[in-house]
């Protein structure tokens, strides 16, 4: 929601609707349909939208119909989503690709796979493994002596000496290089120790080393895991467990640039915790995801191509020797993986196009990820334009009056299968503006980005998606989207419009940008006051304030909540997906006062993103009683040179995790 002048495209717009309205003789009405208050039901719809019609001569020339909403996908889940389509042109697909004729929106969105390699867990003894390799990369810790002033002294000191010397390799790293390498090892880190500097910084990497075995090339690279911890630590695997998210990212990059590599054997120093193998394997295969959904045959991008199988060794190998303990990291790959999902149907969102991605398109794919969940344990609730006036989504129902497609309300609510007792009812609402033109506020820069509006329902369904697969216990989760596109034609809100969301409050509308906050409002109150959700989330691409505050690699949290923060807080550092708690400045709310409506959907021209957030509290009837936390993702959920990055994913489905152990015995 970034507002810029728009005077040149105004008047293009104002020529394009002046021929249009000719050409159906309609006249825009200045006000929506009323209707006579009776009754609490009628109040409740007060002056909310009938999205068929502002007027009855809109209604009978009005160009959006009412459609049947195809059935849902039936199939079963291995390693993706396996909706068919996208990512081949007409001349090499018999199906074609899957995206709109002229007078029919697209009803469907393409998944990508996982990338097919295996990762498992051997043992360092099986020599068998290791001669097989292609690739062998062995992970080495800093000393602990060169703490973080020694890394920022030697930033500083780039281009000049180095004070820090190369270490000296121990354990497998010292073997490979005495009885593999001939030194080489040792040299490859004595030459890049300005850039390597030990692995000081995880996820860091040599150059490969290639040499010659038995005729067949044999490539080395060390990888750096960070800080050793302290010789006193009884734990040696007490490192936070996302710096192998970067881990796992490098592997993933090792074995791409190395094209060849079919089989990549990893040795680390010491067994990992469960935690940390699945955020290496979730980094892993991340780092592998490649959008080829759109691209012809002799265009598509396939990463590591030929990579078949990654095998981790670890050097106190006994730590994993036994069939419990084997068994824990092989189940922590399969989660590392299931949450890999989560972030590729998150980055698939994203990136799909708007001629791809429309409500109707988002709700078939909310189907298929609660048709494919095991045990059915996601059941899928998709609310039409008619179940959202008897409710009186009036706000939401305001932005989607501008859309292509008819709004869609999803709902995917998860119960555990297995243990039916729910420790907490939690509700996560996800933005869904599926492409923000900005309205009749129209955007001028930038718009070809705003396929990225959707960031808070691709967390939100990527997360369920994981979630799914996962089935935690103990936690009833309820994941929201309210769907729908802000765009200009002959119904679409204008400035000065008064829309009344599903609690009553109506909303003086000053400025058409401010359209996820619209849509959002309906959401929270249909998780608070419907659904009586003991804990509510929010995520959404909300405001670039937020951006000019964090940049574009952290997000912002307000929460007037400080266990909920804390919490927050707590799966943000697990994840590796950062954010920084904001805070909720309650004089500001003078900003968003109306002269006329109970209140407006803009503040003043500072501390936009502050505003943005005390906005969507008006619309959770008791905070104290109800938690609730609007996370601003706009951010870190693009990259301007990879897309999407599926930021929110893990965190959700994380967070989710852990509310389940909530008063569990």
């Amino acid at each position: 929601m970034i507002s810029f002048h728009r005077h040149r495209f105004l008047v293009q717009q104002q020529m394009y609707l002046i021929a249009e309205f000719s050409r159906k003789s309609v006249l825009r009405s200045g006000v929506g349909v009323c209707r006579t208050i009776n009754s609490l039901e009628d109040h409740r719809n007060y002056h909310s939208y009938d999205l068929s019609r502002r007027s009855s001569i809109n209604q009978k020339n009005s160009r959006h119909t009412e459609t049947n909403t195809p059935p849902p996908f039936t199939s079963t889940i291995s390693r993706s989503l396996s909706i068919s389509g996208g990512g081949t042109s007409t001349k090499n697909s018999a199906d074609g690709f899957h995206s709109w004729t002229f007078d029919k929106a697209c009803e469907k969105v393409a998944c990508t796979k996982i990338h097919p390699t295996t990762v498992s867990i051997c043992d360092n003894s099986n020599p068998s493994l290791i001669n097989a390799a292609d690739l062998i990369v062995v992970g080495v810790y800093a000393p602990s002596t060169l703490d973080d002033q020694d890394a920022e002294q030697n930033d500083e000191n780039k281009g000049k000496e180095e004070d820090v010397s190369a270490m000296n390799l121990v354990g497998s790293a010292a073997k490979f290089d005495a009885n593999n390498c001939g030194g080489g090892l040792s040299a490859l880190l004595e030459e890049e120790i300005k850039t390597f500097k030990n692995g000081l910084v995880a996820g860091s990497v040599t150059k490969t080393l290639r040499l010659v075995e038995n005729g067949k090339i044999k490539r080395y690279a060390l990888l750096g895991l960070g800080k050793a911890p302290s010789e006193n630590d009884d734990d040696k695997s007490m490192i936070d467990e996302s710096t192998y998210s970067k881990v796992g990212a490098a592997i993933a990059s090792i074995c791409d640039a190395e094209s060849a590599v079919t089989t990549c054997y990893i040795q680390l120093p010491f067994t990992l915790t469960s935690g940390q193998v699945s955020h290496l394997t979730c980094g892993m295969h991340s780092n592998l995801y490649s959008d080829n959904r759109y691209r012809s045959d002799d265009k598509k991008k396939h990463l590591a191509e030929k990579l078949e199988s990654v095998n981790i060794s670890f050097d106190d190998a006994k730590a994993s020797s036994s069939e419990s303990s084997h068994n824990d990291l092989a189940d922590a790959i399969e989660h590392g993986i299931t949450m890999t999902r989560g972030v590729f149907v998150a980055k698939d969102i994203v990136n799909s196009p708007h001629n791809v991605l429309n409500s109707v398109s988002l709700a078939n794919l909310a189907r298929q990820i609660a048709d494919e969940s095991p045990n059915g344990c996601i059941k899928a609730t998709i609310l039409d334009k008619k179940e959202c006036e008897k409710r009186g989504m009036g706000a939401y129902l305001g932005v989607a009056r501008g859309s292509e497609t008819e709004p869609q309300f999803i709902h995917l609510t998860y119960k555990p299968p297995k243990n039916g007792k729910i420790n907490k009812k939690v509700g996560i609402v996800g933005k869904g503006l599926l492409f923000d033109t900005g309205g009749y506020n129209v955007k001028t820069a930038g718009m070809h980005l705003m396929k990225f509006d959707c960031g808070g329902s691709a967390a939100v369904l990527g997360a369920a998606c994981a979630i799914g697969q996962m089935q935690p216990d103990g936690v009833e989760a309820n994941f929201i989207v309210p769907a729908c596109e802000n765009m200009i034609n002959d119904r679409a809100m204008v400035p000065s419009d008064i829309l009344t969301a599903s609690n009553g409050k109506t909303i003086e509308v000053l400025n058409t940008d401010a359209e996820g906050r619209l849509t959002l409002a309906d959401g929270l109150v249909y998780a608070d006051e419907e659904l009586n959700c003991e804990k509510i989330i929010e995520l959404s691409t909300l405001t670039g304030a937020c951006m000019v505050s964090l940049g574009t690699s952290v997000s912002g949290v307000w929460t007037s909540s400080d266990s909920l923060a804390e919490e927050l807080d707590d799966v943000s550092k697990s994840t590796g997906e950062k954010s920084w708690r904001m805070p909720l400045v309650e004089e500001y709310n003078e900003q968003l006062e109306s002269k006329i409506a109970d209140i407006s959907n803009l503040g003043g021209p500072y501390g936009g993103a502050i505003t943005a957030a005390l906005f969507l509290q008006h619309f959770i009837k008791d905070t104290k009683k109800t938690p609730y936390a609007h996370i601003d993702i706009a951010g870190p959920v693009w990259n301007d040179k990879t897309g999407a990055t599926g930021y929110g994913a893990k965190l959700v489905a994380e967070w989710v995790r852990r509310q389940g152990l909530e008063g569990k015995d």
